[in-house]
């Protein structure tokens, strides 16, 4: 069984909150790559974000060292999204063909559920690194939503709620997949 677990959606739906408490409870998390560049960027006093296509191919290699990194794992992890959605984003912009994207899927596969974090207008904030609207947000959601339905995953959109509500739904969604589907 592959134990990595991919969380996605748009920006501002609590998936960085949801990570960092499943790491509080022990889980390996990998964070977001976006996140990481634009941070970098702003602290050399660059702009948040290259034109789309460097920062997609960047966002990508970092990825792909950080599945690579963690393919040996036994046990779950969790990333704050994907190989995949690197691969949205460039083909979004045309910057890879339609044979290089899939590929790129085979060859970098995640457990076959993706855990989707709906747009939540009420903890909605803008940051540094994060100047997408809410409506951007939202259109995000419904294209990887649609993105991963693509490639076969089964996209599992995770309920609002507190925390420790959100994270009893995803561990128990994985554990009812385990005995369903022994390793």
């Amino acid at each position: 069984m592959n134990h990595q677990f991919v969380f996605t959606g748009g920006p501002g739906g609590g998936k960085t909150t949801i990570l960092n408490a499943i790491a509080e409870r022990g889980y390996h998390v990998v964070p977001e790559t976006a996140r990481e560049i634009i941070k970098k960027r702003l602290a050399a006093g660059l702009s948040p974000r290259p034109d789309p296509a460097s920062f997609g191919q960047e966002i990508l290699s970092s990825d792909i060292e950080k599945y690579r990194n963690t393919t040996l794992c036994k046990h779950a992890v969790f990333f704050d999204r994907g190989v995949l959605d690197a691969l949205y984003m460039l083909d979004a912009v045309g910057a890879l063909t339609s044979d290089e994207i899939e590929k790129y899927v085979q060859q970098f596969p995640y457990n076959g559920i993706v855990f989707l974090i709906p747009p939540w207008k009420e903890i909605y904030v803008t940051d540094s690194e994060r100047d997408q609207s809410f409506g951007e947000s939202v259109a995000v959601f419904e294209g990887m939503k649609k993105w991963y339905l693509q490639w076969d995953y089964e996209t599992v959109e995770v309920p609002r709620g507190n925390i420790d509500e959100r994270i009893l739904f995803i561990l128990q969604l994985i554990e009812a997949k385990k005995t369903e589907f022994p390793a």
